[in-house]
């Protein structure tokens, strides 16, 4: 019988890094290559320039007006993209049977809005944590319940 590797993907908005499972009483691997660092520019390097300026609708006062959006949020979407793209590639080179997501919760949401339909059927589980830095040796509690390791 051919054993289930499980990919277990842990993430934040700037870091990320994948280790596997391939099965009970295997443990926990880290898997070669994919190891993930996403841009980690302050707020004054993401926002050179200053505001614009307007004036009020009605009235003569000037104020500052707001960016569009904030590009950190910007910044950590385009990461959850990348992290995706690269999770696609593999699950098409049949890298992994299943996925199981351990993210910081605002990541977990940029991941599922990017995440296309093949990738959300081989999802096993999701914990929304932030783990990145836990080491592989102190993973195995916070995955006891999911997976026999």
């Amino acid at each position: 019988m051919k054993s289930i590797k499980t990919w277990i993907l842990l993430a934040d908005g700037a870091r990320a890094r994948i280790v596997s499972n391939a099965g009970p009483g295997k443990g926990i691997e880290e898997v070669s290559g994919m190891e993930f660092s996403g841009d980690k520019q302050r707020t004054g390097e993401v926002m050179a320039d200053r505001p614009g300026r307007s004036f009020d609708s009605a009235g003569s006062h000037r104020h500052a007006m707001e960016p569009p959006s904030d590009p950190h949020r910007e910044m950590k979407r385009d990461f959850a993209s990348d992290l995706v793209q690269a999770l696609e590639d593999q699950l098409a080179k049949r890298a992994f049977d299943r996925l199981v997501l351990i993210a910081a919760p605002a990541t977990l949401g940029d991941l599922r809005n990017a995440m296309p339909k093949a990738l959300q059927d081989v999802i096993y589980a999701e914990v929304p944590k932030d783990l990145v830095k836990l080491p592989n040796t102190d993973l195995g509690s916070h995955l006891a319940d999911i997976l026999a390791i």
